[in-house]
């Protein structure tokens, strides 16, 4: 039977080797023109829980004044936001693709 400190060497070897930190992601940026030409701005390339996702997407939606979903792993935000969310990641320590 392992010992607390085997368990806890564990689970600090298994914690660093965990998700990439968020400078060593490399996010994308793109504009789709959706249903009656409205346009919708994604932010994919995410290697986060889904939980953090979610959170960084609420976080963007109440900086940017604007609606949006997290879908497959994806960002979708309503309207063409490609000038200031590169900035508002790049806050939260993201590497974004020009």
């Amino acid at each position: 039977m392992p010992t607390d400190d085997e368990i806890d060497d564990l689970l600090d070897d298994l914690d660093s080797h965990g998700d990439l930190e968020a400078a060593e992601q490399r996010l994308s940026i793109r504009m789709e023109k959706r249903r009656y030409g409205k346009p919708v701005t994604i932010v994919e390339g995410f290697d986060l829980p889904p939980s953090e996702v979610t959170s960084i997407a609420s976080d963007l939606k109440s900086s940017l004044g604007t609606g949006g979903t997290v879908d497959e792993g994806r960002i979708e935000l309503q309207g063409d936001h490609r000038d200031r969310v590169p900035d508002l990641l790049d806050e939260r320590g993201f590497d974004v693709e020009a």
